[in-house]
């Protein structure tokens, strides 16, 4: 970092990605006194390390105290949040990665037999071999100077590992409710339009009390978080090509730019402008890797 560029917050948030791993994205926080989500779900998977303090963690119905030395796990459609405990410090990695990079991980290990994602029933873990190995890959991927077949052995090597120690989940899939599936997939499909209740309901076939009682019962979020979720999703899609935040929000169907900003923060603790701007290729940010220090309270 060169003496003209200003210091960057501890509570911002900084992101990387290499256009040559595009299956991969990373996220690191300083300090997440004050880093809130609101409850919400990916289409990737997410693996993330508590570098620092303690937080809660949110995950479908139950909360967690996690701390530093932690590993947590998200298949991809869990609900969750993590948030600060009080004022305390804290700070964390994540890493989110590809579903189909990570499914045919899977497959080639002999965990999914049916090339379908096999889900993990662990939400979270203190193994000290996960741990010191996410944030020895973390290092590794914002290493402007490393080689590309270093970072992606090294990826295939940890994902590996973390199947072998925490085996995906056998347990039996959950019943499928068709009307509900297809109430979620027209509303995946018209995210960015003005949905009204009585659309869903005609496409799923279910009346309005039934469809949202069912529907956050199955999903964990209402109708309407869905949507707002995958609007988001959308948008961070246009942000990571570039596009300017005003068409974005116009895009995602948002009613204004303030209302995507505000939305946006609550699901991803980060501005769109935040996002836009930090989530470039490592060679070609001079944030990364952002500076560390020990915490001095």
């Amino acid at each position: 970092m060169s003496l003209n560029t200003p210091a960057r917050p501890a509570q911002a948030p900084c992101f990387w990605r290499d256009e040559r791993l595009p299956f991969i994205e990373a996220r690191t926080i300083a300090d997440g006194r004050r880093v809130t989500y609101t409850r919400h779900a990916h289409e990737h998977f997410s693996i993330g390390a508590i570098t620092c303090g303690r937080s809660y963690y949110h995950y479908g119905t139950q909360t967690f105290e996690i701390s530093a030395g932690t590993v947590v796990l998200m298949n991809p459609g869990d609900v969750h949040a993590c948030n600060p405990i009080r004022n305390e410090h804290w700070s964390y990695h994540m890493l989110y990665l590809d579903t189909p990079w990570l499914t045919d991980l899977q497959h080639q290990l002999g965990f999914s037999t049916d090339q379908g994602y096999r889900p993990f029933n662990t939400p979270h873990t203190r193994d000290t071999s996960l741990y010191s190995g996410l944030l020895a890959l973390y290092r590794l991927l914002v290493d402007k100077q490393a080689e590309l077949l270093h970072k992606q052995s090294a990826l295939v090597g940890y994902f590996s590992e973390v199947q072998q120690r925490l085996n995906p989940s056998l347990t039996p899939v959950r019943e499928v409710n068709h009307k509900l599936e297809r109430a979620a997939d027209f509303i995946r499909e018209h995210c960015t339009e003005a949905l009204k209740l009585e659309d869903i309901c005609l496409a799923a076939e279910l009346s309005p009390s039934y469809l949202i009682r069912a529907f956050k019962q199955y999903y964990g979020l209402t109708p309407h978080a869905f949507l707002v979720n995958h609007r988001i999703q959308f948008a961070r899609a246009r942000l990571r090509d570039g596009e300017l935040i005003a068409d974005v929000a116009l895009a995602a169907g948002f009613a204004d730019q303030a209302h995507f900003q505000r939305t946006f923060k609550q699901h991803f603790a980060a501005t769109p402008g935040q996002y836009r701007e930090n989530l470039k290729p490592s060679a070609n940010n001079p944030h990364w890797p952002p500076a560390t220090r020990p915490w001095s309270g």
